[in-house]
């Protein structure tokens, strides 16, 4: 994938062949990409959505277990589909463009009342928190 970093960080009990196997059912052949850790063994992998949704249940599973195997006190994987709770980058361009709005062409004086309720629709804060 081109959007991927040349190096990174996978499971050394996915075999290269696997991996290799794998990146082509992934959109994009984005792979599980390892993006934090914590000393406790924690971990943030980063990872695309898998284009067949016939094999995509066999793929996590042998991709969790990966990780699994990886943690040093073998604790389970903990999954969240970030793209059903967080914005798209459309979603964010746009609030960030109503932000600049907000504040370089309307001045505050005038709309002082409003400001704070207008800075809530841009839905901005909501975002970055």
């Amino acid at each position: 994938s081109p959007s991927l970093p040349e190096y990174f960080v996978v499971p050394s009990s996915l075999a290269d062949q696997d991996l290799k196997l794998y990146s082509y059912s992934f959109i994009g052949r984005r792979m599980p990409l390892w993006s934090w850790n914590h000393p406790n063994g924690s971990a943030l992998v980063r990872m695309a959505n898998i284009k067949d949704v016939l094999q995509q249940r066999r793929i996590d599973q042998r991709i969790c277990n990966a990780i699994t195997r990886s943690h040093p006190l073998r604790s389970d994987v903990y999954k969240s589909d970030l793209d059903k709770c967080l914005p798209n980058i459309q979603e964010i361009q746009a609030a960030h463009i109503k932000l600049k709005q907000l504040c370089v062409n309307e001045p505050f004086e005038e709309t002082e009342e409003k400001w704070l309720s207008s800075l809530e629709s841009t839905r901005w804060l909501e975002y970055i928190r």
